[in-house]
């Protein structure tokens, strides 16, 4: 799988058609989130790029999540579906669907904003710095699976 070019305006734009497409009553193809779940579930990992409220993995715990997780996350394959998740990734609470699409629309949009220069080297708190074509591939591959588990 080659991920779109999150920095890409067009990329963005298309994105955001796609999670607007979404409506409140909409069921995944596969997995047990509601579409509200999932699009605050998405949005776990621009809040890792642009808001401080995750604790930093600690020295060993991200020796071991560089060491098994980074492969899987910043590499090409696709993911599987129905994966186990890791717990800052488990949205619990009920959330509401019009807050969560445009939260999430806003970090997509953000993205491409910034641009590729502004994620060169950004930290993440499970892997440290990442490049920009490391953060391109997590954030692409992330958001188009969930929205492909639901239709969009």
């Amino acid at each position: 799988m080659t991920p779109q070019d999150v920095f890409d305006p067009d990329v963005a734009r298309h994105l955001v058609q796609r999670i607007r497409s979404l409506e409140p009553d909409t069921r995944p193809r596969w997995g047990k989130m509601d579409v509200a779940r999932m699009l605050a579930h998405c949005s776990v990992p621009y809040e890792f790029a642009f808001e401080d409220v995750h604790p930093r993995a600690g020295p060993v715990k991200r020796f071991f999540l560089r060491l098994l997780a980074k492969p899987t996350v910043t590499g090409p394959k696709p993911y599987r579906r129905s994966l186990p998740t890791t717990s800052a990734f488990r949205i619990a609470d009920e959330r509401d669907f019009g807050t969560e699409r445009e939260r999430l629309i806003a970090y997509v949009k953000r993205t491409a904003e910034e641009g590729e220069d502004a994620f060169d080297g950004r930290e993440h708190p499970f892997f440290g710095a990442l490049t920009a074509d490391e953060w391109r591939t997590l954030l692409y591959k992330h958001l188009d699976h969930h929205l492909t588990q639901f239709g969009a």
